[in-house]
């Protein structure tokens, strides 16, 4: 797949070199030399026309890499860990992204996303800062058969909602995971079910709601440390 931008591909071939098979030059000096030399043999200088047209009038600044399909863990695995993520419905991959850098960043194990069937990963890998690199993902388009796996393996599934308990009150099972509404419906009725918790932020002035990105970073910095 394709990745583009300065900051994401100089993430990608300092962190994750293995998996990066062409590096798309668009401007001149954008690798730095040590870069440059470790991946003399993989680089291909491209007119900015063609630059363009292979990040689909995305802001590329002048770098693009091709690299290696994103690998999808088992279930199972992700059972074992301890605090995981978990998209219900969201479908915009700015907002995924910003919640996937954040989870990789405070500590989660892993994020689930669920209500789909597919996503643009790339478009997710960018807005995640390469954060999605590193972040076990893995797609489960029925959210019934995650949360029923989980419980099975003792996890406590806590749903954020404006009505929930204050986060800053609670402490949290030790296997535990967050769920996250979309952003225009919130938990779905599913979810709902399902859910053993609702948590929410205290706000110290009245106002709708955060949008889903920062009330993720939020709750998840809240979660990974308030544990029984």
């Amino acid at each position: 797949m394709i990745i583009y931008g300065k900051q994401v591909c100089l993430y990608a071939l300092e962190k994750h070199p293995e998996t990066v098979s062409t590096v798309y030059v668009a401007k001149k000096g954008i690798l730095p030399q040590k870069l440059f030399h470790q991946f003399h043999d993989k680089i291909k200088f491209l007119e900015e026309k063609w630059a363009q047209s292979m990040s689909k009038g995305g802001n590329h600044q002048g770098l693009l890499l091709e690299i290696s399909e994103l690998e999808q863990p088992a279930l199972s695995a992700v059972k074992r860990e301890n605090f995981l993520v978990i998209f219900d419905g969201l479908t915009d991959v700015g907002n995924m992204g910003a919640i996937v850098r954040s989870a990789y960043a405070l500590g989660a194990d892993a994020v689930i996303a669920t209500g789909v069937r597919q996503l643009n990963a790339e478009a997710i890998v960018r807005s995640s800062s390469g954060a999605l690199l590193d972040m076990p993902f893995l797609i489960i388009p029925n959210i019934l058969d995650v949360c029923n796996e989980l419980h099975q393996v003792g996890f406590k599934l806590y749903g954020a909602a404006m009505e929930g308990e204050a986060v800053q009150s609670m402490e949290f099972e030790r296997k535990r995971a967050l769920i996250l509404g979309s952003e225009g419906k919130g938990l779905s009725k599913k979810a709902q079910g399902k859910i053993d918790h609702l948590v929410s932020i205290e706000m110290k002035h009245a106002f709708d709601s955060l949008n889903v990105s920062a009330a993720a970073a939020i709750l998840i910095h809240r979660m990974g440390y308030a544990v029984k």
